[in-house]
């Protein structure tokens, strides 16, 4: 099994750098690395300072960067949805250059991406496998979309296939366009399934998340609430990074400033997303290009730590022997945390985000007894009954 590493937080912290640099780390190790991207600004060629091309190609010795071509990715994953959805649209008139430009969906290349991540996992040839991933809100909608696919495709689907069926004659008469065939339909299924495996993956044993950010109070803000809502989601996150650290010394005012600054912000990351292990890398006087100088990166960050160790400790969601279900909201206040129940589901809602749990036969016939958030575990214990009402 691949070891799964993804690398996310805000625009401009120095993500790509330090996922490219982990990269690089890997291949000198002797580990089959891959390094790919979600996020469609594709700078890890730059930052590897090589070209790339169509598929994983090697850029250095054991390491292979993965440029997805999302447009050939996207006819071979949905092409037939897309085939459909043109269709129609030009039925209700539109020419086939504009029926083509809607039918892309906004966020379907990064979609495309993680099925592609997908791919290369159940292929076999990667120990590690470095995902840079687009900025945090864009990745947390990303990471959010098999679950709530899931939910609706499950109670949606079988629905909709028996009313097609039922009403396509008449669709076709009175609208004049024709209804989804079964093929059609089927590939939207292929499409769902894929990716929950995307997310079997990415919250199994073999993966984790690791947030970058550079000591500074926005950054800091951001970074605490992505913490709760990736543990929100079930994935977990087993270290954090905190890129262009001023180092201590020197007589320059403004020097002596920065390095004041950053060392309240660091005591302030360390006790927030302690006992998460904090790297640091310090503020390099150029820029990281080159597999050479990600080598230097990757060792101030790291040191003597193995990068690559499968996480330790329990998953962010877990039911216990006892059938507690402990969910970890780290950092997560009293007051921005709700749950509600609805027949065989609980609703957990932290801060702005939301999921929707589907409980277990065994829990999903027994009330909610009382909820509990203390030290970032949110505990629901469970009685003997029906589900509530």
């Amino acid at each position: 099994m691949s070891r799964v590493l993804l690398f996310t937080g805000k625009g401009g912290v120095g993500k790509t750098t330090v996922a490219a640099a982990t990269a690089t780390l890997a291949a000198r190790s002797g580990l089959r690395t891959l390094v790919l991207s979600t996020d469609t600004a594709h700078s890890l060629a730059d930052a590897l300072g090589v070209t790339a091309g169509d598929g994983p190609a090697e850029v250095a010795p054991g390491l292979h960067l993965y440029q997805v071509d999302t447009q050939k990715a996207l006819e071979r994953q949905w092409g037939e949805l897309r085939d459909y959805a043109r269709d129609v649209l030009a039925d209700l008139g539109l020419d086939e250059i504009t029926a083509e430009e809607i039918t892309v969906l906004p966020g379907a290349e990064e979609v495309i991406a993680l099925l592609e991540l997908r791919e290369q996992a159940r292929d076999g040839r990667w120990d590690v496998i470095v995902v840079d991933c687009a900025p945090t809100a864009e990745t947390l909608r990303l990471l959010a979309l098999p679950e709530a696919l899931d939910w609706h495709v499950n109670r949606l689907l079988p629905t909709g296939r028996r009313l097609l069926r039922a009403l396509s004659p008449v669709v076709r008469r009175v609208a004049q366009v024709n209804v989804p065939e079964d093929h059609v339909l089927g590939a939207g299924e292929r499409l769902h399934r894929s990716l929950m495996e995307v997310r079997e993956l990415l919250t199994g044993p073999g993966a984790s998340v690791r947030l970058v950010l550079t000591p500074e109070a926005v950054v800091l803000a951001e970074a605490r609430r992505t913490l709760t809502s990736l543990s929100l989601y079930g994935y977990r996150v087993d270290a954090v990074i905190a890129n262009r650290v001023f180092p201590a010394g020197g007589a320059d005012p403004w020097r002596r400033g920065w390095v004041k600054a950053q060392a309240g912000h660091l005591a302030e990351i360390r006790q927030s997303f302690s006992p998460l292990p904090l790297h640091t890398v310090p503020y390099l006087d150029a820029e990281p290009i080159g597999a050479d100088a990600l080598a230097e990166v990757a060792e101030a960050v790291y040191g003597g730590t193995d990068p690559f160790a499968p996480p330790a400790g329990d998953p962010p969601l877990r039911i216990t022997p006892e059938g507690e279900l402990v969910l970890a909201l780290p950092l997560a206040e009293r007051g921005e945390v709700d749950l509600a129940r609805k027949g065989d589901e609980l609703i957990v809602t932290a801060g702005s985000h939301r999921r929707v749990l589907a409980l277990p036969a065994a829990l999903s016939r027994r009330r909610v007894r009382e909820a509990v958030l203390r030290d970032g575990l949110l505990r629901v214990r469970f009685e003997s009954g029906g589900p509530d009402d």
